[in-house]
């Protein structure tokens, strides 16, 4: 089956995880009034790993690695640590609208690096435009008064750098993959980087656990099970079956989705900046992906 031939019950799953993943920030906010960040991001990932870990023995992957996979594992989970900690760090600051429009740096983010760091990955006019309207998009955030107090401001630096960092780990990962199966470059840097989430809870976190309810719980799960387990398994299935030109069209949706959540679950602001960078966001990002789309047509 063709990119182009992805029947309508499929189109409309592909777009529910895409709605469920824009769900994330939300849920990290409300899981973050019950645990420390570092805290909160290592009993998630933990969780992520034993499910993908049953995934991958019941699928029969190879977990075997040599000794220089295991030092590119570990680069790999430090540039996790890195972009998983200013993320929740930043999600403890700011709100979850702009949280997931300044997440939407990666891709662009990912194109800069790609460019400069693999042979033949080049930046191309309609990928610049694109890459211009998402920066434009996330600066306007920038210049909300409304909302701007200097916690946010600090927050949203903070998931600018946690966007770069995915950016690294993407373009790192894209250029040793071909080394590994799917389990091994997404199952060991999660389980390298356990250690050091907890141990960020412990020296750093004001309080490792503070308030545990049932929206936590649910929040928590939400993160581990639905967007990390069953959205990762799920996503990488239409991918092989699909490809992945079939699926960037319905990229767009995790920002919409996300700062809808934000407003309907958290009471967020609406504000005429926030408007404006909601449509830039995704005009960027739909521009990017209509490239890719025409390539491989």
């Amino acid at each position: 089956m063709s990119n182009n031939q992805m029947p309508l019950k499929w189109s409309l799953y592909a777009a529910f995880l895409c709605m469920i993943f824009g769900g994330n920030s939300v849920a990290i906010k409300f899981s973050l009034t019950g645990f420390g960040a570092f805290t909160n991001a290592g009993i998630r990932f933990t969780i992520s790993a034993l499910v993908l870990l049953l995934w991958a023995l019941f699928r029969k992957y190879d977990l075997k690695v040599s000794r220089k996979q295991i030092f590119q594992l570990f680069i790999l989970s430090q540039l996790f640590f890195l972009q998983s900690s200013c993320l929740y760090l930043g999600l403890t600051r700011t709100t979850a609208s702009h949280g997931i429009l300044i997440s939407n740096l990666t891709p662009f983010f990912t194109l800069v690096l790609a460019h400069l760091f693999i042979p033949g990955d080049r930046i191309t006019i309609k990928k610049g435009v694109g890459m211009t309207l998402g920066f434009l998009g996330v600066a306007i955030l920038f210049f909300d008064h409304q909302t701007l107090s200097s916690d946010i401001r600090t927050g949203n630096f903070m998931i600018f750098f946690a966007s770069f960092f995915w950016g690294c780990n993407t373009v790192y990962a894209k250029n040793i993959i071909s080394d590994y199966n799917l389990a091994q470059i997404t199952l060991y840097p999660m389980i390298f980087s356990i250690p050091f989430f907890f141990s960020g809870g412990y020296f750093w976190d004001t309080q490792m656990i503070k308030n545990i309810n049932p929206t936590v719980i649910k929040a928590l799960l939400y993160q581990s099970l639905l967007i990390a387990s069953y959205g990762f398994i799920a996503w990488n299935s239409l991918l092989h079956r699909f490809g992945a030109t079939s699926l960037q069209s319905f990229i767009f949706l995790m920002p919409l989705t996300g700062v809808s959540f934000g407003i309907l679950l958290l009471g967020e602001p609406v504000t005429i900046y926030l408007f404006f960078s909601v449509i830039l966001v995704i005009s960027g990002i739909t521009t990017v992906n209509a490239k890719i789309n025409k390539r491989n047509s």
